[in-house]
């Protein structure tokens, strides 16, 4: 049964091949999205921009709690390997 299948879905094998990548290239997205050393040079970056007065303090709160929710996503993601999505 299980070679029959095969040949049945082998057209197909392209569009499953370009899932996969397509997976995985969402996966590496995600863990980069989460990561908290990258949040935490987010957030500094913010920091300068605030010292800099290229944004104010009502814009930097936002964009701070922003950050924040990711990062502690991302935390709660590493509890549970593989699974960096929030729903």
């Amino acid at each position: 049964m299980g070679l029959i299948k095969e040949l049945v879905l082998l057209p197909f094998a392209p569009v499953r091949g370009s899932g996969w990548v397509i997976g995985q290239v969402l996966q590496e997205a995600e863990r980069i999205y989460y990561d908290p050393a990258t949040i935490r040079t987010e957030l500094a970056r913010l920091e300068q921009q605030l010292e800099a007065g290229e944004i104010d303090e009502e814009e930097f709160d936002r964009q701070e709690d922003e950050l924040l929710d990711r990062m502690e996503i991302g935390l709660r993601g590493r509890a549970a390997p593989g699974n960096w999505t929030t729903g």
